[in-house]
């Protein structure tokens, strides 16, 4: 078997105005999808966060992959390794998302072959990284303060007949009573078991706040987590950390770096989670030393693919690390190919996160994927279990085109609303 064609589509879908501590989500959340054809007639999908950097990043390699067996990806990643060495650790800035790029090409090129691996054997992805540990893969609510709006720039995820969660996103949330409405609707709605509340918007007194109120609307049955994006110094996550001690299941990325992190850890002695100063296989060494945190939150966006989130989980379970999962904006073939790792790693510790209840746009043959008992089954069929709708592809790349939006900032779109506004790294 052998690859043919590669075929890279950038694509636009509706986000709403989602507040992090960088800004505000734009209008729409861009994705590209990736598409491997071989001379046998299978086609493999992949899907990555979206700008022209990445699209171009994937462009340059695409000689490479033409003629490549899919099922030799050792050789096919010794080969791109040569075009496109993954940045170091230090690359991925400051942002709470990854600006590396590189390591997406790997990521994406990873999951279509393993899409292509496992339709030319009739097998799911899930059984190619090992084996099916659970059917039912487990995902956590994931709250944000929002203003007003369901998103595109026409409003076009805006219903005003809507009822349930999809009237609930179009909702604004700025304190703790809108919080909690809205993860008692989300938990109802998907039936999720445990919540996490991003932060690092508001000043931490609010968001404390916040927490506290969730966990007395939802007792300590229902797990939290909170976010604050690393934006609090080591002394504000002290104080602010020793408020949650007893209501949280992990505090991810108060501080920044990992000696930031792990004095935060010895004075708490709370369990902390990162995506932000673990996010290399670089970092790990100083991860073991430090000790600067229980769980990593993979991604296999930006750790290389699903193949190298499944060694990184096995790094977890040598060094007494938990592990889950990270997420963006995303839609259904990503949506897949995190259910499948989720199936195949033993160690999974948490619920991963997951962003898919915001969008309203789908991909994929069939419309959304289902979360019900806050779980996503494994996908039926060989590979991913997943296909594209090529209308609503189609529709999606059109919106792209018609958005004019090439790369992802949130500052820019904060500043529409608030034109004194700047991003700092360490906030409070």
């Amino acid at each position: 078997m052998k690859i043919t064609e590669m075929l890279i589509t950038p694509i636009a879908l509706g986000d709403p105005p989602l507040l992090n501590s960088v800004g505000l989500h734009q209008p729409y959340v861009l994705r590209t999808i990736v598409e491997l054809k071989t001379d046998n007639g299978l086609t493999g999908l992949a899907e990555v966060p979206g700008s022209v950097a990445i699209d171009k990043a994937l462009a340059a390699v695409r000689d490479t992959v033409v003629g490549a067996d899919p099922l030799n990806w050792h050789r096919l990643r010794g080969s791109l390794a040569e075009r496109c060495s993954p940045e170091t650790s230090a690359e991925r800035g400051d942002m709470p998302w990854d600006s590396r790029t590189k390591v997406q090409v790997y990521s994406a090129l990873d999951v279509a072959c393993l899409d292509l691996a496992g339709k030319a054997f009739g097998v799911p992805v899930a059984t190619l990284l090992g084996g099916i540990v659970r059917e039912r893969v487990p995902y956590s609510a994931y709250l944000f303060y929002k203003y007003e709006g369901a998103g595109g720039a026409l409003g076009e995820g805006t219903d005003p007949k809507a009822t349930g969660w999809a009237a609930a996103r179009q909702k604004a949330a700025l304190d703790p009573a809108g919080i909690v409405a809205q993860a008692q609707v989300m938990v109802k709605e998907f039936g999720f078991e445990s919540i996490k509340l991003k932060g690092g918007v508001f000043e931490p007194a609010q968001e404390v706040a916040a927490m506290k109120a969730l966990y007395e609307a939802f007792g300590p049955k229902v797990p939290l987590r909170f976010d604050p994006n690393g934006v609090w110094t080591v002394e504000t996550s002290i104080k602010w950390g020793r408020e949650m001690k007893g209501i949280l299941e992990y505090l991810e990325d108060p501080c920044r770096t990992q000696k930031g992190m792990a004095a935060v850890r010895e004075a708490l002695q709370m369990p902390l989670a990162t995506n932000m100063c673990t996010t290399s296989f670089d970092d790990l060494p100083g991860s073991a030393q430090t000790h600067s945190e229980d769980v990593i939150l993979t991604d296999h966006h930006f750790w290389g693919g699903l193949r190298s989130s499944m060694e990184l989980a096995a790094h977890c379970r040598t060094f007494g690390r938990g592990v889950s999962m990270h997420s963006n904006n995303h839609a259904g073939i990503s949506l897949a190919a995190m259910t499948h790792l989720g199936a195949a790693m033993p160690n999974l510790t948490y619920a991963l996160d997951t962003h898919y209840p915001w969008q309203y746009d789908e991909i994929i043959v069939g419309g959304r994927m289902k979360i019900e008992g806050g779980c996503v089954t494994l996908p039926k069929g060989p590979g991913l279990g997943v296909e594209l709708d090529r209308d609503a592809l189609a529709k999606a790349h059109a919106t792209y085109l018609r958005a004019g939006i090439k790369e992802r900032d949130d500052v820019s779109e904060m500043k529409r609303r608030n034109p004194n506004w700047t991003f700092m790294a360490v906030r409070w």
